[in-house]
């Protein structure tokens, strides 16, 4: 018998095991941006990255007790609440980000790379942004108010982003009464690009409508089927070689494009497809699992 008749066999396992790893991975990533973006940027000018972070480190610099502790301490409750209201694999993913973010707070010296603040702000919100926003792909979060924007946007059409501005802008304000203004405001552009930086890595919330010209319609609405979106089929005639097609529209998010892009090329190769942003949608939308 031919070993290629082995492969389905072997390869099936092998990628259900090396798919969790690599989320760790990345996980693991994130948090180490996360963790230098805080200790080689904004900790040492007082700057706040917003979220749980920010609170942490507003009581850090009030009381002098380490931030990577009170971190960890604020996202447990945070944490219990978000494993009944979003899902068990995206908590498990937040703990593993919170733990692996706590430890390399402690493992990263805090070091002054620039002395230049709003460098500090600027360089330290792209570098924590990418961290979050590598997290969120992966369907992990990096704990405190990620979990709480997780949930937002899954409920409403809302950018992540924008929704973390929102509720960061409250936690400096708090630094800019107790601390300093100038501090408050660095923080606040710091923040602005962080938001902005999420958004264009985190894109969950975007979609896109696929509109398929194809000949091969039961064949494609058996593949189409399996990622769980709904499809209207439409009995069409091209306009130039006057042959008989069907068009298949579906919704879908940015990031299961890729899926059925590439489910579209394997069942016809010879099909259109054309994909178009959605402003708005009304009505139910099956949204991917957490």
């Amino acid at each position: 018998m031919s070993q290629n008749y082995y492969l389905p066999f072997i390869s099936k396992p092998i990628k259900t095991v090396l798919k969790p790893l690599q989320e760790i991975g990345v996980i693991l990533f994130s948090s180490l941006l996360v963790a230098a973006g805080l200790n080689l940027f904004l900790i040492p000018h007082q700057l706040l990255s917003g979220g749980v972070t920010g609170v942490a480190s507003i009581i850090g610099y009030i009381t002098g007790w380490n931030i990577s502790v009170v971190y960890f301490l604020l996202n447990v409750p945070l944490i219990f609440w978000g494993w009944k209201a979003v899902g068990r694999r995206y908590i498990v993913l937040s703990c593993v980000s919170v733990v692996s973010a706590t430890w390399f707070m402690a493992m990263i010296p805090v070091i002054q790379i620039t002395k230049d603040p709003i460098l500090a702000a600027v360089f330290g919100g792209i570098i924590s942004a990418a961290g979050i926003g590598f997290s969120l792909r992966v369907g992990g979060s990096t704990g405190g108010f990620d979990i709480l924007g997780s949930i937002v946007t899954r409920k409403w059409d809302v950018p992540m982003g924008n929704f973390l501005f929102l509720l960061n802008g409250i936690v400096i304000l708090t630094l800019g009464i107790f601390r300093s203004w100038d501090l408050a405001l660095y923080s606040m552009l710091s923040t602005f690009v962080k938001g902005k930086v999420v958004d264009i890595i985190h894109v969950g919330h975007i979609k896109v409508t696929c509109f398929i010209i194809t000949k091969q319609k039961d064949q494609m609405l058996c593949q189409l089927r399996k990622l769980h979106h709904g499809i209207t089929c439409i009995h069409t005639e091209g306009g130039y070689s006057e042959q008989e097609n069907y068009t298949l529209m579906t919704v879908t998010t940015r990031y299961e494009l890729a899926a059925v892009r590439k489910t579209v090329v394997q069942t016809d190769p010879d099909a259109f497809m054309n994909v178009v942003q959605s402003t708005e949608i009304v009505g139910r939308f099956a949204r991917p699992k957490l």
